[in-house]
């Protein structure tokens, strides 16, 4: 997000490319994000981007799975891949020297993996022990089940893991399905921050991604639309109860995007110095975990406070929330308030951006998304505009207590 040296450019196949030329590391950072994640499967596809993510390395038409995994670790570089419910990301991290290493193994998977079938039916005992797992971890679950709660039925609350009954389905030909409606140029973003030319690096892009794709979709989501507020509670077989209240909120071209971060921030974000951790958990001790979180996706957005705690002191707990937000609805942070917050923000925007693998992750997103890259001066603009009438404009239509669900984990 840093304005030197970053520069953007089209193959002429329209795939974006974005790079960050940084000549004080050894170390250079690369990857494409695809836009296809678990909410552009169909009902039965269910999982089937995550476990698309993981076949991936099983194999190309000129690699076997070792060789593949092989070709970065073996000079100490990594490659890596995850899956959200929007978008997919295939990166690696390297010394600077092996670039076109990095950039052709990428290339290799994307264009060229064969996916074999018997190589897809182990992955599918993998990813089924990671469903497992997960459903150990209730402190997890919990965070996928309210979205699927607040989206009702539609592709976007889905769990990205799939179900146990859906990965045993998967097949090849659901396979290339999937990849032949998904990755085409416009959907795909190419980023990079290390050092390196942009000369060379432009030459390496058109060299291994500039060709033709199978694919020329433009995907078109159908956006949700119906949310109807619930509260559920589900028994489990823990020592804590798990809770999660919220509502929907603003999607990632909303212009109060920022107000709304920067209102969570103050709220329940990772300071330690936030209103839900010094008002519940220092003040009363009811709880050792307690947060609020903002996601933004691109048509929509879930704001929610997570809590876990005796059962007994639930009620409560509950109630030591909505009064929080009450206060957010009813009174505009004070002038230093304010300050302070934004001040907060940007230092932590700041201190994001020195992980260098989460920056070229950043900028590929971003230019998938909006199709440009915020300058830190322009982000910090925005966020210095925000005003305390902003906040409790936002706090308004957000923090609406009867518009809220809840889910809880007994």
């Amino acid at each position: 997000m840093q304005v030197e040296n970053l520069n953007s450019f089209n193959l002429s196949n329209s795939i974006r490319c974005i790079h960050q030329q940084v000549d004080t590391s050894e170390v250079s950072h690369f990857g494409i994000t695809i836009k296809a994640g678990s909410r552009d499967e169909t009902e039965q596809e269910q999982g089937l981007a995550h476990f698309i993510e993981h076949c991936i390395f099983k194999g190309t038409t000129k690699r076997k799975p070792f060789h593949i995994l092989s070709r970065l670790d073996a000079v100490g570089g990594e490659i890596n891949a995850y899956t959200t419910k929007e978008e997919t990301c295939i990166y690696g991290s390297f010394l600077n020297i092996y670039y076109e290493r990095a950039i052709e193994l990428i290339a290799d998977i994307l264009f060229n993996s064969t996916f074999p079938s018997h190589e897809i039916q182990k992955e599918k005992d993998v990813i089924i022990d990671e469903i497992n797992s997960y459903m150990d971890s209730p402190s997890e679950q919990i965070f996928d089940d309210f979205e699927d709660q607040l989206y009702n039925g539609h592709p976007i609350g889905r769990n990205i893991l799939g179900t146990i009954e859906s990965v045993k389905s998967f097949e090849k030909k659901q396979v290339l399905s999937f990849i032949s409606r998904n990755y085409s140029p416009q959907n795909i973003a190419i980023s990079s921050v290390g050092n390196i030319k942009l000369t060379k690096f432009i030459k390496l892009c058109a060299k291994y991604f500039d060709r033709e794709f199978p694919s020329s979709t433009v995907i078109k989501r159908v956006p949700f639309n119906n949310y109807i507020p619930q509260h559920n509670a589900v028994s489990r077989d823990t020592h804590q109860v798990h809770t999660m209240i919220g509502n929907l909120a603003y999607d990632m071209h909303n212009d109060k995007r920022r107000g709304l971060i920067l209102l969570n921030n103050v709220l329940g974000g990772q300071g330690l110095n936030n209103r839900l951790n010094l008002n519940i958990r220092e003040k009363f001790g009811l709880t050792y975990s307690i947060e609020s979180n903002y996601v933004p996706y691109s048509d929509s957005g879930v704001f929610q406070v997570y809590f876990s705690g005796e059962k007994k002191s639930n009620p409560r707990i509950v109630k030591l929330i909505h009064k929080e937000l009450k206060k957010f609805r009813e009174t505009k942070l004070g002038i230093n308030q304010l300050h302070l917050a934004k001040q907060q923000l940007k230092g932590h925007i700041a201190l994001a951006q020195e992980n260098r693998v989460g920056l070229m992750l950043a900028l590929g997103k971003s230019l998938l998304l909006f199709d440009k890259v915020d300058t830190n001066q322009e982000i910090f603009d925005q966020i210095e505009a925000i005003s305390s009438s902003d906040i409790l404009e936002i706090a308004n239509e957000i923090f609406v207590e009867d518009q809220f669900s809840s889910l809880t984990f007994i």
